[in-house]
């Protein structure tokens, strides 16, 4: 091989090596550190409310059974609701249904069928019986209100009540009554009230 071609292989060597470095030098341009920095864990812990409404029966006994029900009579019992969570409510509600079926003339006339009202007291009733023995509830000591009457089957919202916050109690009476426009359709006629408390949350807000 002539020194000529050996010097034109050497510089087309070189020329390759050249252009190497070249790319590894540009690479290198896109390589570098970095100072960083971050905050203090900031630690939250979120818990869910309970809703829990319980009713307690004092006094006379429930469930009731009364037979031989005539115009004029009435029946009247207490509980006692309370709010036994930790989360405040929005709203308490009393539903009452029927659970006789067909339904009879005493739910479905709501003029002269059965009739339901329900009160409360500040303190627990003080109950006595009367002359038959039937109870009879005071509100001794407190301030006695009317949350609702009407037919019996139907849904008696109670405005503000105690229950509404945690550990609140309602002291409440409810009666359940036939009037007296009750006329000869209603003989030997049965009926089964189911009374229910509910309760719903109250609204979510930012906290």
């Amino acid at each position: 091989m002539s020194t000529k071609a050996r010097t034109t292989t050497a510089r087309k060597v070189v020329g390759s090596l050249g252009v190497i470095g070249a790319a590894a030098a540009v690479a290198g341009l896109g390589t570098f550190g970095a100072f960083t920095d971050s905050t203090t864990p900031v630690s939250t812990e979120v818990t869910a409310g309970n809703i829990d409404i319980n009713l307690a029966q004092t006094g006379a006994s429930i469930p009731v059974t009364t037979n031989a029900f005539v115009p004029g009579d009435s029946m009247s019992r207490a509980v006692t609701l309370s709010n036994d969570g930790d989360a405040a409510l929005a709203s308490v509600n009393l539903g009452v249904t029927t659970t006789t079926s067909p339904a009879s003339i005493l739910t479905t006339d709501t003029t002269n069928g059965l009739q339901l009202a329900l009160k409360s007291c500040t303190v627990p009733w003080t109950q006595a019986t009367d002359a038959a023995g039937a109870p009879t509830y005071t509100c001794t000591g407190g301030t006695e209100r009317l949350f609702g009457a009407g037919p019996a089957v139907s849904n008696f919202p109670l405005a503000n009540p105690a229950s509404i916050n945690p550990g609140g109690k309602d002291y409440l009476v409810f009666t359940v009554s036939l009037p007296t426009t009750a006329d000869n359709k209603f003989q030997k006629q049965t009926a089964a009230l189911s009374l229910t408390f509910s309760a719903m949350q109250r609204t979510g807000t930012a906290r």
